[in-house]
């Protein structure tokens, strides 16, 4: 566990800001390689080296943690997306292949990551709580994107291919993860690509 002398002459904001980081790691590893039964305050406290009084200065429990890492990891996933999509210019076919590649190979390039966003506990209440506001903003991004390229489209049709897109686009990210979908990225993006812009 950590000792006095770790945080001598830091201050204290800074103190508690690296160790609010180094908990958020460790459960990030532990979330990541053994699902949420891994986590408690105990398990997150070994992994980093810290006492267990520290866990409570910056949560009040380990769904709170868990909340602090998805909201982390989501936060790199939406920076990739949108990355991405800059980057592939003002053509909407390059746009949506690159957002839909940024989206599947971030969260396989680190299988922890597809497991903290798209896979593992499902039933708990405060990662079912993230996701849902995660994918009301991507729908959100859509519509924004498609009204950007396409301003004379329908605003009710705009609204369903929105939902439809968000919500085709997690059950994609489960299957990939999964593995059910091959291990051909471009292939499954291709794919995706088609059956999205198809009625265009």
């Amino acid at each position: 566990m950590s000792s006095p002398t770790r945080w001598a002459g830091v201050p204290l904001t800074d103190r508690r800001a690296e160790r609010r980081e180094q908990l958020i790691d460790a459960a990030y590893r532990l979330f990541g390689e053994g699902g949420e039964a891994a986590v408690s305050v105990r398990s997150v406290c070994r992994e980093c080296g810290l006492n267990t009084r520290y866990f409570y200065e910056s949560f009040t429990d380990t769904d709170d943690l868990l909340g602090a890492v998805y909201d982390r990891v989501s936060a790199e996933l939406a920076a990739e997306v949108e990355a991405a999509i800059a980057a592939a210019g003002d053509s909407l076919r390059e746009r949506t292949r690159a957002g839909i590649a940024a989206v599947l190979g971030f969260s396989s390039a680190d299988p922890r990551r597809g497991r903290i966003l798209f896979t593992d506990a499902r039933s708990n209440p405060v990662l079912t709580a993230r996701r849902a506001a995660t994918q009301d903003l991507l729908r959100e991004g859509v519509l924004t994107e498609g009204w950007r390229l396409h301003p004379d489209t329908d605003p009710v049709a705009a609204q369903v291919g929105a939902a439809l897109y968000t919500g085709a686009m997690a059950e994609l990210a489960q299957q990939w993860l999964a593995g059910r979908l091959g291990d051909d990225l471009d292939a499954v993006v291709n794919y995706a690509v088609q059956m999205v812009l198809r009625s265009r």
